[in-house]
């Protein structure tokens, strides 16, 4: 038992050293959909606050939007090329405690009784309202909406790596710009989402030519 667990600590490790931000890919390899959808589970799993899942996976394959959207987004336009897969994550605005979404997922998703769903949402008022102060303006609500969308963004970087397929995460756009395409291929749901982040995920066209660098854990780790 003791030697397995090692094993799988030096596993996920060697992962993460072998994850990288990659810059070009290699247009050639494709991801099996066996892989992918591993990858895609591995967002659909991640936790977010209060179990909302407050997240919807765009997966732009269309070479005619990957051009269009390479145009308004300079941090993506090299892997829109060559990407096996680009994911744009959007993330919900209708995340107030008293939302029909929050009542509905509460009740079809997390299938919850409705005396259980009002003493939650009593607490999820106070949450937003007086602890974080989330619902004193629509921008601060879809900020707390977007933190939740990158925990299923790590998830998935990770999960990637894990078996050997290169990602890319990716907040180099012009929000308004891809707001207003999104929304005009009707792919917002009545702007009950906007974008958050982007990740491609392939394989490298070259290996990084410089090791990984990270801080020693002793600068970033403080016990109190």
């Amino acid at each position: 038992m003791m030697l397995s667990t090692t094993i799988k600590k030096q596993e996920i490790l060697d992962a993460f050293y072998f994850r990288h931000a990659t810059k070009e890919y290699d247009e050639s390899k494709k991801i099996s959909e066996e892989d992918f959808q591993f990858i895609l589970e591995a967002g659909r799993l991640s936790p977010s606050s209060y179990g909302l899942e407050p997240w919807k996976f765009l997966i732009v394959q269309s070479p005619e939007f990957r051009e269009r959207l390479g145009k308004i987004a300079s941090g993506a336009e090299v892997k829109l090329k060559g990407a096996s897969h680009f994911v744009i994550i959007l993330a919900r605005v209708d995340i107030r405690y008293d939302s029909q979404y929050i009542i509905n997922h509460m009740k079809t998703v997390q299938k919850m009784p409705d005396e259980l769903i009002e003493m939650i949402v009593k607490g999820f008022k106070e949450f937003q309202e007086t602890k974080l102060k989330l619902v004193e303006n629509e921008r601060t609500l879809f900020d707390w909406s977007s933190k939740q969308t990158y925990i299923a963004l790590a998830n998935m970087l990770t999960a990637a790596a894990q078996i050997g397929i290169d990602s890319t995460p990716i907040e180099g756009f012009y929000f308004d710009e891809v707001h207003a395409l999104l929304k005009s291929e009707g792919l917002l749901e009545n702007e009950k989402y906007k974008p958050s982040v982007m990740a491609a995920f392939g394989y490298r066209k070259e290996d990084p030519n410089r090791p990984k660098t990270r801080k020693n854990l002793s600068e970033i780790v403080q016990w109190v």
